[in-house]
């Protein structure tokens, strides 16, 4: 019987890269740098293990997906090979695994980060995978490569042609972080590829660092999380936790508090306050926004100049209905049109 392989070869995959040629480095060494996540015990987490572990059993089993994390450096190879040792591959029906369990790249020549390929996992991927992305010139090179926005990692060696160039990459333009907090369309689901999550657009468009701290299904503004956040050095805090919060009683006794903890500790820190993207809204959902509306209103009438709100009617703006996979999580078209609307904001933000 035929598969769609035989019919379009443009479909198929090597399931093996050509190592011959090529010299391989962890990214753990010089000259690469490391962003969003950071090695503890032997995995890539985005969160200390001690703090995962105290918020809860959810976040503590999600805090070593990597969403966010991202290895930057420079190279005139004209192409580039992973070796990527993995655990806890988020497999899902309606997310497609160059997403969840795949890897991207994005190459900046001059001034724009260009989209290159994916380092797209086979379907039976199990404890890792190897793959290739091809360049389209042997220039000197900015080269990010994301990391998957719903599985473990626990080792990567990034092989480059021998006798190629390795550098170390550039800052980003804004060193300090913009911390997001929130819920599974926070942590990337169901984006096609990592460098398509709302996050990595705008940090690819502002030239900003960035901390994903997506906890699908577990944002609940536990005062652990809290606690943890409003001792993190950020530029800018984006908090959108609105899908998490089990019932409108839990958003109204918990949303105004956690803005009024990380505000405390950071008098002079931008905070936008997103509810969840969606365009069309029912009864429950009405009230959400309106507890987010009330924080937001409370802190501009104590004389708050840096606090920002974006709902989620103008989150979806661009996509309206068509925006995501299953009436939740946002496809590409969705994300984009979240980051065009939190891009006007946080451009503003940022420039100052």
């Amino acid at each position: 019987m035929k598969s769609i392989y035989d019919v379009d070869k443009n479909f198929r995959l090597k399931a093996e890269i050509q190592k011959e040629g090529m010299s391989f480095f962890n990214i753990e060494q010089e000259p690469f740098s490391i962003h969003g996540i950071f090695k503890e015990n032997g995995k890539f987490r985005r969160i200390p293990e001690d703090v995962a572990r105290s918020v809860s059993e959810n976040v503590y089993y999600l805090h070593t997906n990597t969403a966010g994390g991202r290895v930057r450096f420079k190279t005139n190879s004209s192409r580039i090979s992973i070796i990527a040792k993995m655990e806890q591959l988020g497999l899902m029906p309606h997310f497609a695994l160059t997403g969840s369990v795949g890897f991207d790249l994005y190459a900046k020549e001059e001034t724009n980060e260009v989209y290159c390929g994916s380092f797209i996992p086979p379907f039976n991927v199990s404890g890792g995978f190897e793959s290739t992305v091809y360049l389209p010139n042997g220039n000197m090179k900015t080269i990010t490569i994301n990391f998957p926005l719903y599985s473990g990692v626990t080792e990567l060696y990034i092989g480059i042609e021998n006798n190629s160039l390795l550098e170390r990459a550039e800052e980003y333009a804004i060193t300090k972080p913009v911390v997001f907090y929130g819920s599974s369309i926070t942590q990337g689901g169901c984006a096609s590829r990592p460098g398509t999550s709302y996050e990595s657009i705008l940090s690819r468009k502002l030239d900003f660092d960035y901390i994903n701290l997506g906890f699908s299904g577990s944002a609940r503004a536990e005062q652990e999380i809290v606690v943890y956040i409003k001792g993190l050095e950020m530029s800018v805090f984006v908090m959108d936790y609105d899908h998490n919060a089990p019932n409108v009683e839990h958003l109204q006794n918990t949303h105004e508090k956690m803005f009024k903890a990380i505000r405390e500790q950071n008098p002079d820190l931008p905070i936008i306050l997103m509810s969840r993207p969606k365009y069309y809204l029912n009864d429950e959902e009405k009230k959400r926004l309106e507890i987010i509306r009330t924080t937001y209103q409370n802190a501009l009438a104590k004389g708050d100049c840096n606090v920002y709100l974006i709902d989620g009617k103008k989150l979806m703006e661009l996509a309206k209905d068509e925006g995501t996979v299953d009436n939740c999580h946002p496809t590409d078209l969705g994300f984009f049109s979240m980051a065009c609307a939190v891009e006007k904001v946080l451009s503003n933000i940022l420039k100052k």
